[in-house]
């Protein structure tokens, strides 16, 4: 059974999205401070961490650091009543995967859950197929039409981690601590150097980039065509 660790302190809200989620027929553990988040959340034991951000002990802004630096890899939504710009990039720099503001619609939620824990079950698989392009992670191979396509191993590392987080906004700070680790100096400029580079390698029309998308004062996003082109 696919399983979902609730950290929420507000009763109501925490057994609102317990019902919801287990009439879609997942697990559900609710934890109600954030010391008790990092210590359920860290066991690994959980498909998806729905995540407040205001909570005792520790606020999910600290949690999700410390999920992350213990190398949790679980996908983390996080809920918040704020709705600041730099609230959002925040949690994403930290390593969230979504952010849904307050109020929010069980049914959106449930939509963004749903497709988290797919993109989850596909990270596993080792070939991945966008437009005319075959790229085999255990071979470390990119084909376009069976023919190579040669990288570095630094753009393979980063064409890799686009194409398994399919649809969503990476900050910079977060491709750049997940292709270059924490402890490489590399700046901003050089990512954009590297995604330029990539374009110029996969896309059909780098000026008109149809796989990596670049939004603006955040990062870049991958966006898989649904059909080969």
């Amino acid at each position: 059974m696919t399983r979902i660790l609730v950290v929420e302190d507000e009763p109501g809200i925490a057994f609102g999205l317990e019902l919801d989620l287990e009439t879609e027929g997942y697990g559900v553990e609710i934890v109600p401070d954030g010391n008790a988040a990092v210590e359920r959340g860290g066991n690994g034991d959980f498909d998806l961490i729905l995540l407040d951000l205001m909570l005792p002990g520790k606020d999910g802004f600290e949690v999700c650091r410390e999920l992350r630096r213990s190398g949790c890899k679980t996908p983390i939504i996080m809920l918040s009543a704020k709705t600041h710009e730099t609230e959002k990039v925040m949690g994403l720099d930290l390593g969230a995967d979504d952010y849904v503001t307050k109020p929010f619609s069980i049914k959106e939620l449930l939509a963004r859950a749903a497709a988290f824990l797919r993109r989850a079950k596909k990270e596993e698989q080792a070939v991945y197929e966008f437009g005319a392009l075959r790229l085999d992670v255990s071979a470390r191979r990119l084909l376009r039409k069976n023919k190579e396509i040669d990288l570095s191993p630094k753009e393979f590392n980063l064409l890799e981690y686009f194409v398994k987080k399919p649809g969503r906004a990476l900050t910079r700070d977060e491709i750049l601590n997940a292709v270059w680790s924490y402890d490489c100096v590399v700046t901003s400029r050089s990512i954009d150097r590297f995604v330029t580079t990539l374009r110029n390698k996969i896309e059909p029309d780098p000026a008109r980039p149809i796989y990596i998308h670049t939004i603006r004062q955040i990062g870049y996003r991958f966006d898989p065509p649904e059909h080969k082109t």
